[in-house]
């Protein structure tokens, strides 16, 4: 039988993008290398805003249409603080992604590594093992991924739509139930907490209501609730309690960073953008162009959004070597902080960008 073949698109963007994705392929390479059982294959795609100040897009032109034909997408970083739209916002191409692919699961996974930065002094937080599923597509954020969605905006007032539909949310919330299950199977808790502001919002209520209907198709895992507020509170005082938060948009996008600081940093926040037929992957921190080409940045979140697309892969496909390849990366990258051989710059180690890298990369070879 011959090897089955995957194509990623692949962005690398701008500032550190380059570099964490430099990494991030060469570490699939070696665990592809020694797993077997599959190839991918790179198209690259030239994006973000250095393209854009050099050619007025924001993605080369059929970049769009090239990564949806891809098995799967995966994306360095995008931005750079100098270089806007003309309206003053930032380049962002993959918000367009997010909503042409309809990538309405957000996963951002959330653990504590040995010898890693643990902001709690509680011992349990090296317990901290969770992920927040962001939708990724309506929520807040519905007005930013296409400019014109914007009812009201004049010199005096701007409003922003805030949308919550039965469809997306119906797939959200299953997704999260079987996120949850996928994760009991592995030793998880098997618990799923609805995060909103049910009591305020009609949008938060109608979010809450789909939950309570789809968690009856789910009776083996538990479901829980807190409001926002709460949730954030809750993230310094018992953060270890939880397993899978699933959330609207902009809830996500700040309670993934509060999350991410529990456990060490943006350096660490991984990030899978998943629909029904496309996932995009990416570390979710930014492109500090301040530190480009240094060998400074932590390619972590990058190589574990690496190993969260070949999950991803292997999950669409039924190819357990992709599967497999994840666990590796995962593995090796858990072993590594145990035996403090991983330390990174960004947490007053000594290891910069290609010292991790290759250490991951080592720890594959010699297994």
């Amino acid at each position: 039988m011959s090897t089955p073949s995957f194509q990623i698109a692949t962005i690398k963007g701008d500032g550190i993008g380059v570099d964490v994705t430099e990494a991030t392929l060469a570490v699939i390479n070696a665990a592809q290398k020694k797993i077997n059982g599959f190839n991918l294959v790179y198209n690259f795609i030239a994006a973000g805003a250095g393209y854009y100040k050099e050619t007025g897009l924001d993605i080369q032109s059929g970049g769009e249409e090239a990564a949806g034909k891809a098995d799967a997408i995966f994306l360095g970083a995008i931005g750079l603080p100098s270089i806007r739209y003309v309206d003053g916002t930032e380049i962002s191409p993959h918000l367009r992604l997010r909503d042409r692919f309809q990538l309405y699961a957000g996963v951002r996974p959330i653990k504590a590594y040995p010898n890693s930065p643990q902001r709690l002094a509680d011992p349990r937080a090296s317990e901290i093992d969770m992920i927040i599923l962001r939708e990724s597509t309506e929520g807040l954020f519905y007005s930013a991924a296409v400019h014109n969605r914007c009812p009201v905006q004049t010199d005096e007032e701007v409003q922003d739509i805030v949308r919550i539909t039965r469809k997306t949310t119906e797939k959200l919330h299953n997704f999260a139930f079987r996120l949850a299950d996928k994760r009991k199977s592995r030793g998880g808790m098997g618990q799923v907490t609805c995060v909103d502001k049910a009591n305020v919002f009609r949008s938060m209520a109608f979010f809450r209501q789909i939950f309570d209907e789809r968690k009856s198709s789910f009776p083996n895992i538990k479901s829980t609730y807190n409001y926002v507020d709460a949730q954030a509170l809750d993230f310094i005082r018992r953060p270890w309690e939880f397993d899978v938060l699933v959330m609207e948009n902009m809830f996500g996008d700040i309670l993934s960073d509060l999350a991410g600081g529990l456990v060490g940093g943006m350096g660490m926040a991984s990030c899978g953008e998943i629909g029904d037929n496309h996932g995009l992957f990416q570390p979710a921190h930014g492109s500090a162009p301040d530190i480009m080409g240094q060998d400074k940045a932590n390619p972590l979140a990058a190589i574990l959004s690496g190993a969260l697309m070949l999950d991803y892969l292997a999950d669409k496909s039924g190819v357990q070597a992709l599967e497999d390849a994840a666990r590796e990366i995962e593995h090796s990258i858990y072993q590594g902080f145990k035996e403090n051989s991983i330390r990174p710059m960004e947490f007053g180690g000594d290891m910069g960008t290609k010292a991790v890298t290759q250490e991951i990369i080592q720890r594959i070879q010699q297994k």
